[in-house]
């Protein structure tokens, strides 16, 4: 099943994408994609009233916004330098334990919305990612029962600005927490439609240049370890994101580094997941 979000900003609708590529309003199930609904079995539950209700669902038009695909989660646990390669472009050593960071909740936005360049920002850059969405809650998880806690999967662009990430001073969180900066959809692909994540081709390009290809069976760590790891250090609820690390090709990695400007377009995609496309426009 492939969850959606439909509408404005800040009054987004949940919704479903069929096999056939057509958007239902489930408006009338009565939840939103946030905790309580993950935290519930919420996904089996949707399926059964989809069985019985769905021929009833209005048809969302194709040209409605889509927003992210899961409401606003309680976290957004993001992982640096997962994949050898990335790790080595931008001059750092592959680590031996994952690398956590944090992300506002507030950057997030729907995955064709504008990525807006924070004022005086030159170093605003990409990342495309697999995004891992909390079915249940996880506290201390062993590896072997950690993909029973996720619910489903989503294409991320952990987009970065390297300046405040790296060059004034504490932590990453700051580079990464700007609104717009975490793209999530077009949908929530649930964890039945994703066999084996460490099996998805992943890719970026800007205005048509392809700048990252590489698969999540590059990850230092894969995602059953992430979650299992994780959970040993803070309570997962249902619904927070994992957002898994990057392959090479940022623009941090370029000789000279390259960084997105006015008038770029960024388009991304994780196999199984669908794509997105993002205009970059500067801050107003």
């Amino acid at each position: 099943m492939r969850l959606i979000r439909f509408g404005d900003a800040g009054h987004e609708r949940p919704g479903v994408l069929t096999a056939d590529g057509r958007r239902l309003d489930v408006g009338t199930f009565g939840e939103d994609w946030n905790e309580s609904f993950f935290g519930s079995d919420g996904p089996a539950r949707l399926e059964a009233w989809l069985r019985a209700q769905g021929d009833t669902c209005p048809v969302v038009d194709d040209d409605v916004r889509l927003g992210p695909c899961v409401a606003r989660p309680s976290k957004i646990v993001c992982i640096g330098m997962n994949y050898t390669d990335h790790a080595r472009e931008t001059g750092a050593t592959p680590p031996t334990e994952p690398v956590l960071f944090f992300k506002s909740t507030t950057s997030l936005c729907g995955p064709f919305d504008d990525i807006v360049v924070p004022v005086g920002s030159v170093k605003t850059d990409w990342e495309v990612e697999l995004a891992v969405v909390i079915g249940a809650r996880a506290s201390r998880v062993s590896e072997e029962d950690a993909l029973e806690h996720v619910a489903g999967y989503a294409l991320h662009n952990d987009l970065s600005e390297r300046q405040w990430q790296l060059e004034r001073g504490g932590q990453w969180v700051k580079g990464k927490s700007f609104d717009t900066f975490a793209p999530l959809g077009p949908y929530l692909a649930t964890r039945d439609e994703i066999p084996d994540p460490q099996a998805l081709r992943l890719w970026l390009t800007v205005n048509g240049e392809r700048m990252q290809d590489g698969t999540t069976g590059d990850m230092i760590f894969g995602v059953a370890t992430l979650v299992s790891y994780v959970s040993q250090c803070m309570t997962l609820l249902p619904g927070d994101v994992i957002s898994t690390g990057t392959p090479a090709g940022v623009g941090l990695g370029m000789k000279p580094p390259r960084y997105l400007k006015g008038g770029d377009v960024v388009e991304l995609g994780v196999e199984g997941l669908g794509s997105a496309r993002q205009r970059v426009v500067a801050a107003k």
